[in-house]
């Protein structure tokens, strides 16, 4: 047997088919895509844009730290006091507007601050503090460079005194305690006295503006009982008026039509009380005689507090009408 013949055929080769290539799915564009595209410059505007915002928000959390600390505030007020050293310092204050209130108190407060240099100088605090004096109803703060500080003030006008408790104080015709008032120094303005008189104050001048006739009559007025007026006249006599506003000036105004008729005022009457709208009771000055209208007068209506019989003090009402006198 020959060699060759020996030999077994070699197997034959499988060929494996070729994969055929995928097409390449293309991916859908988003929102998102679409705004990118639509920017100028595209995607590479984009991504700058982002870069810039992450950076400015960086810087803002950094300048918000310093400012939180303090850098900045010390900084500023270390260029202040710089800007203050060339000459830019409170050297003179200008104050304008003053007529009755110590100005020494505006100096003090002007003068009152953390530090002279200008730009340093607390304008609205300065102007806060001055309103806290009663004299002062406004005022304006300002800076004249290059040392100066200009203050205007608006006062307030006295317009009565008020009397508690032995304590005289100026008021203005709000109600507003304005500085006290010596004993010795009383000036000629009406008085009004009593626990929460001041606070009256306007009522009490709408009351005698419905008697203006009155007015120059008038010496004082009692605030009593936090409810109703009570008149004290330069000739000596009170006058009792009714609670509430309106009443007490229908009231004094019917008073002033009965002394312009029958002369009350000046004529020995001590009190003459007005509570009940409808008669006028009237009470005699101790020892004082009784006048036509005093004996004419209806008995037995005496005003309150009135002494008893036989202590000097003669009482009796007069009738009351619409007009005055009946």
């Amino acid at each position: 047997m020959s060699r060759a013949s020996s030999r077994r055929p070699a197997p034959a080769r499988t060929v494996k088919p070729k994969r055929r290539p995928q097409p390449k799915r293309q991916r859908r564009a988003s929102i998102l895509d679409h705004a990118v595209a639509r920017v100028p410059g595209g995607e590479a505007t984009v991504r700058k844009a982002a870069a810039w915002g992450i950076t400015a928000l960086v810087g803002g959390a950094a300048i918000a730290a310093a400012g939180w600390l303090g850098v900045f505030g010390l900084v500023g007020t270390a260029m202040a006091e710089g800007i203050g050293s060339l000459g830019f310092r409170v050297a003179q204050i200008e104050v304008t507007g003053l007529k009755r209130m110590d100005a020494n108190s505006v100096y003090a407060v002007a003068l009152d601050q953390r530090s002279r240099a200008m730009p340093l100088v607390d304008l609205n605090g300065t102007r806060d503090r001055l309103l806290e004096y009663g004299w002062i109803a406004d005022a304006r703060v300002s800076r004249r460079l290059p040392d100066t500080l200009v203050i205007d003030v608006v006062e307030r006008d006295p317009a009565a005194v008020w009397q508690n408790n032995g304590q005289l104080m100026l008021i203005d015709h709000k109600g507003v305690l304005l500085d006290e008032v010596p004993a010795h120094a009383i000036p000629r303005l009406p008085l009004v006295i009593g626990e929460g008189a001041n606070a009256q104050e306007p009522a009490y001048q709408r009351l005698i503006a419905a008697a203006p006739a009155l007015r120059p009559m008038v010496k004082a007025a009692t605030w009593v009982g936090n409810r109703r007026w009570d008149l004290l006249f330069q000739s000596g006599e009170t006058l009792v008026l009714p609670e509430g506003e309106k009443a007490a000036a229908n009231a004094l105004v019917k008073f002033a039509q009965m002394d312009g008729t029958m002369g009350l005022l000046g004529k020995g009457y001590a009190r003459f009380d007005l509570r009940d709208p409808s008669k006028l009771v009237v009470r005699m000055a101790p020892g004082a005689a009784a006048t036509p209208a005093a004996d004419d007068a209806e008995p037995g209506n005496a005003a309150e507090g009135a002494a008893p019989a036989g202590q000097g003090n003669e009482t009796g009402s007069v009738e009351t009408g619409s007009t005055g006198v009946v």
